[in-house]
This record gives structure tokens, sequence and C-alpha cells, in this order.
């Protein structure tokens, strides 16, 4: 059984390795894709502090649509370019923002999200995979340390789980 580790006394930094180190063991000796986002939302979803949603967006060659998860049900699909995640997509860069009520054209899937950071899944010959997208209900959650954590996760995550 695998368990997972939670580094409350530990530097942002040292918890993002953590969890990274986790996240490659988890996933390392599976194959299935949708396998892997889902032990992968879990670990990020039980792991990291102040969370109510993560998971991902898939890029179906039109719009992202809803993959494996953890949290409240999700909007299923949102065009490139629209709320966060579309914006993410779109400019193929991770986006953090502080608060959600803020951000022009945010899509509120949960009313109790303040929060949000959405990083790109690019494969190594530059196609879209699809969007990282966590949320959190505090506001100010996620920072540029975070960014770091998350995009060191996500190109772990493809390196290991996308096999196209």
């Amino acid at each position: 059984m695998f368990s997972i580790s939670q580094g409350t006394h530990a530097s942002k930094a040292a918890q993002y390795d953590d969890l990274l180190q986790q996240a490659r063991a988890l996933i390392a000796d599976e194959s299935d894709f949708i396998a892997n986002a889902a032990n992968f939302s879990s670990l990020v979803f039980h792991t990291l502090p102040d969370l109510n949603w993560a998971g991902f967006y898939l890029f179906d060659g039109t719009e992202l649509v809803v993959g494996p998860f953890q949290g409240k049900p999700a909007c299923v699909r949102i065009a490139i370019g629209r709320g966060v995640c579309g914006t993410a997509a779109r400019e193929r860069r991770t986006q953090v923002v502080p608060d959600v009520h803020a951000f022009p054209g945010h899509i509120a899937c949960d009313s109790a999200s303040r929060s949000e950071i959405v990083a790109p899944l690019i494969a190594s010959d530059g196609t879209l995979i699809g969007v990282w997208d966590v949320d959190s209900p505090v506001a100010n959650r996620f920072d540029d340390e975070d960014a770091l954590g998350m995009e060191a996760l996500c190109t772990a995550f493809i390196a290991l789980a996308w096999k196209k």
C-alpha cells in the first residue's frame, strides 16, 4: 500500500521535493495514463494543505475536458482562452491567481474556491496535453514557489505517464 507523507513542518520547497519523489514512485511502474492521472490527483489533493480541488483538464483537440480529479463535481468543458484553465492552455504558461473573483472571466465551478493555480501540460514535441488545475478555499494560497513546485510535478508526470 502507498503511504502519503505530509511534511507539515518542512519548507514549501522541501514539501514539493518530497511530493515529487512520492509522485515519481507512485506512477513509475504503471503505464495507463488515466490511472496515473487519478492517483496523481489524489496524492496532491491529500498531501498539500488547504486544497478543495486538484485535477486534470485534457485537451481533446478543440477544448479542455475534465479528467481525473479530487474534489466536488467540476465543469466538464472549458474553451481554450476561457477562465484560468483556458488561459493557461492558450498561453502555455502557469497561472497563479491569488483571488479568483478578481480574474476576468473566471469560471466558478465551486463557489468555495478563492485562489487557483493552473499549469499547462505540454508533451516533449510541444503538443498541448491539457492543464493541471488546483483550487483552494483560501485567498492567496498559491505563490511563485507553488508555481515552481507544480511545474516540476507536471514535468515529471508527463515524462513518466505520457506515452503518445
